[in-house]
């Protein structure tokens, strides 16, 4: 039996992509088709909003031509699909000429003519829809969403709201905006809201931003009581507007992975998961004042709590935290949450410095992701043997935002209201949690 194998993107799989399925698949008697993962696609410089990886699957197996369909998400993984399915014939686009030439040490590289005058480029050219976005805030996070921004397909930054006047006129004549400090003239002149305003405002924005009809991106923490994250995601769906909180790793490239490779139950049963985060401050700065919900469980816990929930559910069985306060805020936090048939904790600082690292421990092995393991560009696999071993290695683009950004506007031309990458519900159980926490359920100072 010869072994094809062929590599794509296929957003908006059109009569060229069949085609040149169609001759991959004549090369030899079985067809195997990569489709990259929802990352970024250098070839166009610009991240892909349209057709999410599950849709690009799903439409290259209705052609007929792919025996297996498989997904393509870290470098590297073309020498190692070659290898591990015994394959004969890489096949891709002419348009790639002499690029893969370094493969035929492993196969033969075939380079197929491609279709003229059809791409997936015009067709998104032809049907691109362009948002105006508006930023409410204009801190440190506002100032790396704006060219965050610029390589996302159909997202437009035109305008920014901020009570304070002097700090409006600042950032929008340093982007280019239209400085608004009227929330209501605001919304009147975008199509998106994003919000990375002080966590105390994040609730009434986002309300409103919703009521005017606006599909919304909050920064983390998304709101501080579950009652507020449920009545929000509520709003959002009795108005069929998408509501996302802009965990960025949450949509990295490596983080879903690792999801993907634990669920997949490639280090067994989980039995722990160990994350940690910290970022030490100096006054006077918001992180450590009371008033304005500072705190290390406010600033860092959405992100540890996110790698958690997403390895072992929302089931837990009970949760305690220690915690080290200093001028009402908690200047380091460790929490335990316990499930039935595992553990899990979480360390933060913000006045006390940890590791920063992840650990996935399983009964056949274990995943560790080095500091800052939620901005990760690596992570290894680890057993017992450790000839064993495997590297995962992704490209970690700019600032990390703009996987969010492309999650959202992907949702919202697809007309997709939930995320499986950050449900709802994941967003409403981290909430609660820090809801504990404020109320001091089981806090224990020390």
């Amino acid at each position: 039996m010869v072994k094809v194998i062929t590599y794509g993107t296929y957003d908006l799989l059109h009569q060229g992509h069949i085609n040149l399925l169609r001759r991959a698949k004549e090369l030899g008697d079985y067809l195997i088709v990569g489709v990259t993962s929802d990352s970024f696609d250098r070839g166009r410089g610009k991240l892909n909003v349209r057709n999410n990886v599950l849709e690009r699957v799903e439409a290259v197996k209705a052609t007929g031509y792919a025996d297996e369909v498989i997904i393509e998400d870290y470098l590297g993984q073309k020498i190692d699909d070659i290898q591990k399915y015994d394959v004969d014939i890489f096949a891709i686009g002419s348009d790639w000429e002499g690029k893969f030439d370094y493969l035929n040490e492993y196969c033969k590289v075939v380079y197929l003519s491609r279709t003229e005058g059809i791409s997936s480029t015009m067709l998104r050219e032809e049907s691109q829809v362009n948002y105006r976005v508006g930023i409410v805030g204009s801190g440190r996070i506002a100032n790396r969403f704006v060219p965050e921004s610029k390589v996302v397909n159909g997202a437009e930054v035109t305008a920014v709201m901020n009570p304070d006047a002097n700090k409006t006129e600042a950032f929008a004549q340093m982007h280019g905006l239209k400085a608004y400090n009227d929330y209501d003239q605001f919304l009147q002149n975008v199509d998106l809201v994003y919000v990375a305003s002080p966590h105390l405002t994040h609730y009434d924005y986002v309300k409103n931003a919703l009521l005017a009809d606006k599909h919304v991106l909050c920064e983390i923490p998304f709101v501080l009581s579950k009652e507020q994250a449920l009545e929000l995601f509520t709003l959002a769906e009795e108005r069929n507007l998408v509501l996302l909180e802009a965990s960025k790793t949450a949509f990295c490239p490596a983080f879903g992975h690792i999801v993907t490779l634990v669920k997949s139950g490639i280090i067994g049963d989980v039995v722990d998961v160990k994350a940690s985060l910290s970022k030490q401050v100096l006054p006077p700065t918001r992180e450590l004042d009371s008033t304005q919900a500072g705190g290390a469980m406010n600033e860092h816990a959405p992100l540890c709590l996110l790698a958690i929930m997403k390895l072992l559910g929302l089931d837990w069985h009970d949760m305690n935290f220690h915690s080290r306060m200093e001028n009402g805020v908690d200047i380091y936090t460790k929490g335990v949450i316990n499930y039935p048939h595992a553990t899990a904790s979480f360390t933060l600082g913000i006045g006390v410095k940890t590791e920063g690292n992840l650990v996935v421990s399983g009964t056949k092995g274990y995943i560790y992701v080095p500091a800052p393991w939620w901005l990760t560009d690596f992570f290894e696999v680890r057993y017992e043997d450790q000839t064993k071993n495997k590297k995962y290695f992704y490209s970690y683009d700019g600032e990390g935002l703009r996987y969010e950004i492309q999650e959202w506007l992907s949702m919202i031309v697809n007309e997709r209201k939930i995320c499986y990458k950050l449900r709802p519900q994941e967003s409403v159980a981290i909430a609660e949690v820090i809801e504990k926490f404020k109320n001091h359920d089981n806090v224990t100072e020390i």
